[in-house]
């Protein structure tokens, strides 16, 4: 060995190519987080200066975890159903989207998880749970730095038990075909092919039929922009199964109702009139009965004669700018839009943006979800608005 020369191992050259590889396969795939597309222009950096104050609201049915069984979903990956993982996993969605309103469903582990962990991002949350033996609820979550809560008020559809007793007393029955009768109060709700052996009682009852747990909240925010103006922001969740839609048009009819009730009172308590977003997992695919009430204010279901005819106008976001998305729920049993973000047309409220979808043959959703790209059986929805000065 000559003096002065230093011997240095040997060195074994990896290609590119393998390396990117065994990149790939050592880190688990992140959590695909969607982008807000311009309504106008499809490229929400080419839009035009904001003419007024612009906020987010996202939808998002985040999949409970008391539903979360590997017999509901055997074609998910075992492991993207933990909860460790898939508390993250929503974590990183949520945070991600950049809301100013995120109006959360199947929401089981309020106190536990959401509730702390979203108040560490800056929001602050108000909840229902679902009524019954039922644990997951509604939430709506907002920055503090960009609106504050004025009222708040609670919707549970089991009222409309007490009130179909009053109205059988001058009705004599209901027109609608009965369900089949059965339901496990542990089957995912958004599931209308799987079928349970607990009995619901006599679907011929509609006192029984109208006892389904569901629940949704409401509240008005005034908005921390220079105008102050105020807002009211409604996130429910509707009964899933397609053979007893009388009841979910029912809920719908209860919702608008109170909806309506609830702006005339914060109308009256601040002497402005605010417009209304109705968020949430409606159960109800674009076009079916459930969805046109909801546009269009008109049943011709069987509903409690004691309800009050004060419907407010609505329009879906998606369907008013885009088109309703291909689906919102995606499983190897069913695929479709179930979610749905309305709002109140006004002269000083209109979408600018919407939060893009993943076609049906994009990777990501490919055997149907959850996956390691999406930590629940639906996609976000979402919007962009603004309010005129």
């Amino acid at each position: 060995m000559q003096r002065g020369l230093t011997v240095l191992p040997r060195l074994t050259i990896v290609p590119s190519f393998t390396r990117f590889c065994m990149k790939k396969m050592s880190t688990n795939p992140s959590p695909v987080v969607p982008k807000f597309i311009s309504v106008e222009a499809r490229d929400i950096h080419s839009r035009s200066q904001p003419d007024g104050f612009r906020f987010r609201l996202v939808s998002y049915n985040v999949l409970a975890q008391v539903y979360v069984k590997s017999s509901l979903f055997p074609h998910s990956p075992k492991a993207c159903l933990r909860w460790k993982a898939r508390s993250q996993a929503i974590l990183t969605v949520l945070n991600n989207l950049k809301a100013d309103f995120l109006c959360l469903q199947e929401v089981d582990e309020y106190d536990g998880f959401y509730r702390a962990n979203m108040e560490n991002s800056g929001y602050t949350g108000i909840y229902i749970q679902r009524s019954g033996q039922k644990r997951d609820g509604c939430g709506i979550f907002y920055k503090q730095d960009r609106a504050e809560l004025v009222l708040e008020e609670r919707i549970e559809y089991n009222d409309l038990v007490d009130m179909i007793q009053e109205s059988t007393d001058s009705s004599d029955n209901c027109n609608d075909e009965p369900g089949n009768g059965n339901e496990d109060v542990e089957t995912k709700p958004d599931s209308p092919t799987k079928k349970s052996t607990e009995d619901r009682g006599d679907p011929n009852d509609p006192r029984v039929r109208l006892k389904r747990d569901c629940v949704g909240i409401m509240a008005a925010f005034r908005l921390k922009d220079s105008s102050g103006r105020l807002i009211i922001v409604a996130n429910t969740h509707l009964y899933w199964d397609p053979e007893w839609a009388d009841v979910k048009l029912a809920q719908a009819k209860y919702l608008l109702s109170r909806l309506a009730r609830f702006r005339t009172s914060v109308s009256d308590k601040f002497e402005a009139v605010p417009p209304v977003i109705v968020a949430g997992d409606f159960n109800s695919t674009p076009g079916d009965k459930v969805y046109q009430y909801l546009v269009s204010g008109d049943s011709s279901s069987f509903v409690p004669k004691c309800l009050d005819e004060l419907p407010i106008p609505l329009r879906s976001v998606y369907g008013s700018t885009r088109g309703e998305p291909p689906f919102t729920n995606c499983t190897p049993s069913f695929t479709d839009t179930l979610d749905y973000i309305f709002f109140s047309p006004s002269l000083y409220l209109k979408p600018v943006s919407f939060l893009e979808l993943p076609s049906p043959d994009s990777p990501d959703v490919s055997g149907g979800l959850p996956n390691n790209y999406h930590p629940s059986d639906h996609l976000p929805i979402g919007t962009e608005f603004e309010i005129a000065p």
